[in-house]
């Protein structure tokens, strides 16, 4: 007896321990079942759980990503908005100065001007379109109130009851989202 206190406390026997050794209280088979049934729920549970804080993270990523690329796209929005004012008044100065100058004028000198005016024009709307900034053209299309603000109804003749027939003023899209709307005259029946 004494020698195999020896071993053991040597670490020389490597063997299974002696079945004396078991604990006093084994569990029952119907104890472990139900515990192991519990512990599946906990993992099936856990599981869940972590799929779902998982598709809830990637539901942030993609919000958080989308956001970005909204900022880069639309931070320009109101620089747009101020910019498209200077492009209406420009506009608004070459077509006067094309009312003024006549091809048998004397004097050049209007005729530059205006020649000026419209190369400057063309180049402001070739950078607007560059940075996905377009003027809409909306007579002849239905009328959207997401992009038309209607100032006046015209009589039809010989339009579509419905549709742009006038533009008081240009409206104008960036990348697609309307950030002026267009003041226009919708054509309406006329009433007897």
């Amino acid at each position: 007896f004494s020698t195999a206190a020896q071993q053991r406390s040597t670490g020389d026997e490597c063997g299974p321990e002696d079945p004396s050794d078991e604990p006093k209280h084994p569990l029952s088979d119907c104890a472990l079942e139900h515990k192991a049934i519990k512990l599946e729920e906990q993992v099936r549970d856990l599981t869940e759980r972590y799929r779902k804080a998982l598709a809830d993270s990637e539901n942030v990523r993609r919000r958080t990503q989308k956001f970005v690329e909204d900022a880069k796209l639309f931070g320009i929005q109101s620089f747009c908005r101020d910019l498209v004012e200077v492009a209406d008044i420009l506009e608004k100065t070459a077509e006067s100065a094309a009312g003024h100058a006549e091809p048998s004028d004397p004097n050049p000198t209007l005729k530059k001007i205006y020649e000026g005016l419209s190369l400057l024009e063309a180049k402001l709307q070739s950078v607007f379109a560059k940075h996905g900034l377009q003027k809409m053209n909306p007579v002849g299309g239905r009328y959207d109130p997401y992009d038309h603000e209607i100032i006046c109804h015209v009589p039809a003749e010989g339009r579509q009851p419905g549709t742009v027939a006038l533009v008081t003023q240009d409206g104008y899209k960036l990348h697609g989202r309307t950030i002026r709307h267009a003041l226009v005259g919708v054509a309406v029946e006329a009433q007897e």
